[in-house]
């Protein structure tokens, strides 16, 4: 009656469908459900009226893990999501302006603020996989530390990323300072074209993750292992695409996908928290 998928309509439920249990069933007064119905719809139509739609874009720097899970939501019932390249700095911005449903997240890596002395408003995360990143260098070709970027050719990422922010922290507790290692490096707009650096030789070593260096066909030498979710914001988390996106997180089918590829730790995929 409702055109819905079944498990939409626990969800509704929850936000007030009129049912009565009997026995182990749920079931609904018909006139009951189209009176809800057509009142939801009302008020829906009335918040639209004075508040633009968020469009349905994830934004995110290329990870393998938001590859899988963008195809996964365009296999399923969900509707499918765009996606937008950009590094953690942006990708969050965006978010806040409310010009992305979601976004790739770094845990623990604060994002600059859209507008300096203005509150950030409440983001949920999602989260997709624990990770490993580091140094990618190319194939049998072994690093033991990090001094070993120094006077090398280096595919870095931009300052704003969350993975160059963490890399500089990494120098920093090395005692190795930014100017020696990055004399010679070129900064890359995501992880693809880091990994392709190195496999044309463009580079020596690439700031990248596990599983884009096994993918291309690299080594790799683990620097450190994080977070890596998708925001949301707080307000937004009944959004049917919202809700989409979690249910793919938590499906079996992505972690086994996930589980396939290098570096990623899938046991706590899915889980909801406060950002």
């Amino acid at each position: 009656m409702l055109q819905v998928h079944p498990k939409h309509v626990y969800r509704l439920m929850r936000r007030g469908l009129p049912a009565l249990r009997v026995g182990d069933e749920w079931r609904f007064d018909r006139e009951s459900v189209l009176s809800w119905a057509a009142s939801r719809s009302a008020a829906a139509t009335s918040r639209a009226e004075g508040e633009s739609v968020i469009p349905g874009l994830l934004a995110a720097n290329g990870d393998l893990a938001v590859d899988a899970l963008l195809t996964h939501c365009a296999r399923t019932e969900a509707a499918p999501l765009g996606f937008v390249l950009t590094d953690h700095g942006g990708g969050v911005q965006l978010l806040e302006r409310r010009l992305v449903l979601a976004a790739g997240c770094h845990a623990g890596i604060e994002a600059p603020r859209t507008r300096v002395g203005e509150s950030r408003p409440k983001i949920v995360r999602l989260q997709l996989v624990a990770r490993e990143v580091g140094l990618a260098t190319p194939q049998g070709v072994r690093i033991k530390t990090l001094g070993a970027a120094v006077g090398k050719r280096l595919a870095i990422r931009p300052a704003t990323s969350g993975l160059r922010q963490r890399f500089d922290d990494a120098l920093r507790a090395a005692g190795i300072g930014e100017r020696a290692a990055y004399r010679r490096a070129v900064e890359h707009p995501c992880h693809r074209d880091v990994a392709l650096a190195v496999v044309r030789g463009d580079a020596d070593l690439g700031l990248t993750t596990h599983a884009w260096a096994r993918t291309s066909g690299l080594s790799f030498f683990p620097m450190a292992v994080e977070d890596y979710d998708v925001g949301f914001l707080a307000d937004h988390v009944d959004d049917a695409r919202v809700l989409a996106l979690c249910e793919a997180a938590q499906s079996a089918s992505l972690r086994r996908r996930l589980r396939g590829c290098a570096g990623y730790d899938v046991s706590r995929t899915g889980r909801v928290r406060p950002g």
